[in-house]
């Protein structure tokens, strides 16, 4: 089967004392997603944002591509979002 790549743009808002993830949205390209992450991070004023690469199926790995702000530090661990998996 083929791998199947997703680029992710993903912002942080701050909730209970710590960070939680909002809304990712799909972008068509890696630069998309990292023009993306900033526009959320400064524009809309989330906590912070980051600019991923999601790869694999059904294994997915999580590559960062850059982060604006305040983001935790373990995103290459953390789970793929259901509807994008």
């Amino acid at each position: 089967m083929e791998e199947i790549t997703h680029f992710i743009a993903l912002p942080y808002d701050r909730a209970d004392g710590g960070l939680v993830p909002g809304q990712q949205a799909k972008c068509a390209s890696p630069a998309a997603a990292i023009e993306h992450a900033k526009h959320l991070w400064k524009t809309f004023g989330h906590a912070g944002a980051a600019a991923i690469v999601r790869t694999g199926h059904p294994e997915t790995k999580t590559t960062v591509l850059r982060t604006y702000g305040m983001v935790p530090n373990d995103l290459e661990q953390e789970p793929s979002a259901p509807h994008l998996r």
